[in-house]
């Protein structure tokens, strides 16, 4: 019997420190900061509430906001992996043809929740209920960006804004 309880206790222990190991995970993902960025199609057609207003609604935090019309020298250090692409100059023309709004936001999960919010890359593909499935035209104008990964994130955030411009939430 007393081997039985010894074996409870390794079991209750681990079970506690996996309970704890968890909470500290999902504490730092609560907190996960991701960047969005409505394209130059969806500002022209004045969609810009109605997409942010779709990331809220996901319980995801606007923490930093702003709008810039983006130069080509710009666009190209943002969408540095496509360079070598037959899309990346059609791309770099679509992207430098109106104004932006750039999103640094906040939430569990923030980098998957965006990229599940968002959709699939061509609106036609999207699931219902996507922001690309309810504002995208095309592929290569589909409304909104988001990171595909924490990497991509911290780099794509950084690129527009400073710490002084994100609000976190906690």
């Amino acid at each position: 019997m007393k081997l039985f309880s010894n074996k409870i206790s390794a079991c209750l222990a681990l079970a506690l420190f996996c309970i704890s190991s968890l909470s500290a995970n999902e504490q730092i993902e609560k907190n996960q900061k991701t960047f969005a960025m409505i394209k130059p199609g969806a500002v022209k057609r004045n969609e810009i509430g109605a997409i942010i207003q779709k990331i809220e609604s996901a319980k995801l935090k606007v923490i930093g906001l702003r709008m810039e019309k983006l130069s080509k020298e710009k666009l190209a250090v943002f969408y540095k992996e496509h360079e070598n692409r037959p899309f990346f100059k059609d791309l770099l023309e679509i992207m430098s043809g109106g104004p932006v709004v750039a999103l640094c936001l906040e939430g569990e999960n923030a980098v998957m929740a965006t990229r599940e919010l968002v959709g699939a890359t061509d609106p036609k593909d999207a699931k219902e209920g996507t922001i690309r499935k309810l504002f995208g035209v095309s592929k290569s104008e589909n409304a909104i960006h988001a990171s595909d990964s924490v990497m991509s994130a911290e780099r794509e955030i950084a690129l527009f804004f400073s710490d002084k411009d994100i609000y976190p939430q906690n």
